[in-house]
């Protein structure tokens, strides 16, 4: 068992209203470049809510929105690039949004159904969710912890830009992963 393998708890009843706790939470991807590693990067200004029903988890939703030009990959001339109208167009579209449509619930494991939006373009996804646990922090906060992710197509959002590469192949994956760790503090 490592650092960061700690035992999860649970509260009986994480039924209530949520904010999601940014600064001990991550929005992140993962793309492959030029067919042989993978670049990862994030989004470092993002908020959501959240409303959780443990007994009823269709009566549950989730709204998330990061600012588009918060992207971090390590490197200020990709991220430059991923800014422009290339990419992201972050001047006319400065915002990727979630909106739940429908939530389910089997067990530990949330499958949450919502509109993703980027660049003025809304497809449906559903991203798996585990519960990692729920606790009273030392300050009184019920919070409680998500982790999941999804694989999307980008185009299917009209971020269509890439190179040949002269081996044959391309410069960026059409598949993104989007990687989603979850620290809310339920409302008071």
């Amino acid at each position: 068992m490592s650092e960061f393998d700690a035992p999860t708890t649970a509260l009986a009843d994480i039924t209530g209203d949520y904010t999601i706790d940014a600064s001990h939470s991550r929005l992140g991807f993962t793309a492959r470049h030029a067919m042989v590693t993978k670049v990862r990067g994030q989004f470092t200004d993002f908020a959501g809510t959240a409303h959780i029903d443990a007994a009823n988890p269709a009566a549950s939703s989730v709204t998330i929105t990061a600012q588009l030009a918060s992207i971090d990959t390590g490197s200020a001339d990709r991220d430059g690039h991923l800014r422009s109208p290339d990419f992201f167009d972050v001047e006319n579209n400065p915002e990727l949004t979630f909106v739940s449509t429908g939530v389910e619930r089997d067990g530990s494991t949330w499958s949450i159904t919502g509109d993703l939006t980027i660049k003025g373009t809304s497809k449906p996804v559903t991203i798996d969710f585990e519960e990692t646990g729920s606790a009273r922090d030392p300050f009184g906060n019920l919070r409680v912890g998500f982790e999941g992710s999804v694989t999307i197509n980008r185009k299917d959002w009209n971020l269509t830009w890439n190179a040949a590469l002269e081996t044959g192949g391309v410069l960026v994956s059409e598949k993104i992963k989007l990687d989603l760790d979850v620290s809310a503090i339920q409302n008071a």
